[in-house]
């Protein structure tokens, strides 16, 4: 882990390097990818992120999405009739629609106005939350003796004895391995569930400075009025939920690429989390092992299950 520490200061110190740099002359404006070249290239990237569908964990009290395929809104002459389903066939392209029946749906970023009418939204978010240093805290053997386990400040402060203060401005994930319980819904919504406690959201926010944090489950705490939930978004703090993965991300020393949808005035973002691991690290995959383009052919059709999603299927 010290050599995993060691790697993260260092690209903390060249992006440092490279951002008082950036301005001087033209050519410093491909120093960033050099630092892309001989870093993020060869790095490690784990998606933390549950792709969502209309089959999952939700709260009750929104219910779950339905997929459908697309249908022209209006009559294009000898091509699509209104109300038509768009195909292959006939097409040459096909689309998805998409009945949400909320934002807060998923892997998720929750932005203040999802309890604070003063607060900011999701299309408020700054751009600069787009990179950020990676803290996990590990309180999954606790959570297995007791399944309502909250973090703790003692929690922090035993993360910090082995790792060092914790960066400001980086962004706090849970570990519990509660994400594993994702497919088994009834198994996900048992409670309690782990949870963060309101003083270890506070010690994170006041005395660390952290963008935000986030966890495996759909809330915060199990409070009767969720107080951490109720205090990060009275106090102008964003919060991530129903992350994945976090057992396979390193606990010090990674990146979070943090990206999300951005509806105007939205209460909630459906997010991606990828966390960016060293290259040695032994999970994940790097730009060469998959980059992306061209993307891989699928091993048989897409067709539409029950349900309205695309999956390959054998005919």
């Amino acid at each position: 882990m010290k050599k995993i520490l060691t790697g993260f200061i260092s690209i903390l110190a060249m992006l440092s390097v490279f951002a008082s740099h950036a301005s001087e002359t033209p050519s410093s404006q491909s120093s960033l990818w050099t630092f892309y070249s001989n870093t993020l290239k060869n790095a490690k990237y784990i998606d933390l992120t549950h792709a969502f569908e209309p089959v999952q964990p939700v709260w009750p009290g929104f219910g779950n999405a339905k997929f459908k395929p697309a249908t022209a809104g209006n009559d294009i002459e000898g091509y699509v009739k209104k109300g038509e389903e768009f195909t292959y066939k006939k097409h040459g392209f096909i689309a998805t629609a998409y009945e949400l029946t909320t934002d807060q749906y998923g892997t998720q970023l929750d932005p203040p106005a999802h309890w604070n009418n003063m607060g900011a939204t999701i299309s408020d978010i700054p751009a600069s939350f787009s990179v950020r240093p990676l803290v996990v805290i590990d309180i999954h053997k606790k959570v297995a003796k007791d399944q309502g386990y909250a973090l703790q400040v003692s929690d922090i402060q035993e993360w910090e004895d082995k790792y060092g203060k914790i960066p400001a401005g980086s962004v706090v994930m849970v570990r519990s391995d509660w994400y594993k319980r994702w497919s088994d819904i009834k198994k996900f919504n048992e409670t309690p569930f782990p949870a963060v406690s309101l003083d270890a959201l506070k010690f994170l926010h006041l005395k660390r400075h952290i963008l935000f944090h986030g966890h495996e489950p759909l809330d915060t705490d199990n409070t009767p009025n969720l107080e951490g939930e109720y205090w990060l978004m009275h106090n102008n703090f964003a919060q991530a939920e129903g992350v994945a993965n976090l057992d396979k991300v390193p606990e010090s020393g990674a990146l979070i690429s943090i990206g999300f949808a951005k509806p105007k005035g939205g209460t909630g973002g459906y997010a991606r989390y990828i966390a960016i691991a060293p290259s040695d690290w032994p999970y994940g995959v790097s730009v060469t092992e998959a980059s992306g383009a061209p993307l891989p052919t699928q091993p048989y059709p897409l067709k539409r299950d029950k349900n309205g999603v695309l999956r390959p299927t054998a005919e």
